[in-house]
């Protein structure tokens, strides 16, 4: 159901924002807010996996994704967390008018399946390694959230469509909700935290650590930014921002926007929020596996 003007937009925008931010406890100390996932730690800390934003959509090439799967066959990972934005699902996509030529030829079921494609491509190399086992989380994005607001817009879809049409489960991963960070190993992942009276993200790594006092890694915002800093009892905090695991370029961003750092991170010896980061970009999958 299209909005009758841009003021019936901006009243449910706020609400739906307001409402967000209630759930998200924007508001709130984030440790308390913190599901906290118990997972075995070696005695040398966990190897973690982050994949940022995929924003998987119909035509775009997902050959990055089959590369990224074969890395972590070899690498193993204890722990491999999809930070959201798997799927774009464009044809949900509130921010362009119904009818428009940016929104010709864009379908749910499109963007499903396209979605599924990824997801097998992403997963066909390491779920065959013998013995190996890995916890797969992922925290639900924004975009993955727009299921959520087409039914919240229009009721009528409510059993017509949902979250459950993305299948992630049944890949095997755990799935948090939109804005619900989740602690592992005492450091904070989410899509992105929110800050501020309308719970908008916080956009720097820096600003990260000066809000949780944590080590954190977000997605959200394209390229990455990482910022240091020491927690009262001496050890080290490190804060992530990147949100770009995608070779595409966005219709809605310029040449200059679309040109930033594309990879996802391996963290190593992860133990009470500390750890080594390692960046692997799309370019270096690219000559590894090609």
């Amino acid at each position: 159901m299209p909005y009758k003007n841009m003021s019936d937009k901006r009243r449910h925008d706020k609400e739906y924002a307001q409402k967000r931010k209630e759930q998200a406890g924007a508001d709130a100390p984030f440790q308390r807010l913190m599901n906290i996932v118990k997972v075995k730690i070696p005695k040398a800390g966990l190897k973690i996996a982050v994949i940022p934003d995929c924003q998987v959509k119909p035509g775009v090439n997902t050959d990055h994704l089959e590369w990224c799967g074969k890395y972590l066959a070899i690498k193993k990972p204890d722990v491999i967390i999809q930070i959201g934005d798997f799927g774009d699902l464009s044809s949900l996509n509130a921010h362009e008018t119904p009818g428009s030529q940016r929104m010709e030829g864009k379908r749910y079921k499109k963007d499903l399946e396209s979605i599924h494609h990824a997801m097998d491509r992403l997963m066909s190399s390491f779920t065959k390694v013998p013995d190996y086992k890995p916890r797969l989380l992922l925290t639900l994005g924004n975009h993955e959230d727009r299921i959520t607001r087409a039914i919240n817009k229009d009721p009528k879809l409510e059993g017509l469509m949902s979250l459950d049409d993305l299948q992630y489960q049944q890949y095997g991963w755990e799935v948090f909700p939109f804005l619900q960070p989740i602690s592992v190993c005492g450091m904070a992942f989410c899509h992105y935290f929110p800050s501020g009276v309308m719970g908008r993200p916080i956009t720097s790594a820096k600003s990260l650590l000066n809000k949780l006092h944590m080590s954190a890694y977000a997605g959200h915002q394209q390229g990455r930014d990482i910022a240091y800093a020491k927690r009262a009892d001496g050890k080290d905090m490190t804060a992530i921002l990147s949100g770009s695991f995608y070779t595409h370029k966005e219709d809605y961003l310029n040449p200059f926007t679309n040109d930033h750092w594309r990879g996802f991170f391996m963290l190593h010896q992860v133990k009470d929020g500390e750890f080594d980061e390692m960046a692997v970009s799309i370019d270096y999958l690219k000559r590894r596996f090609t």
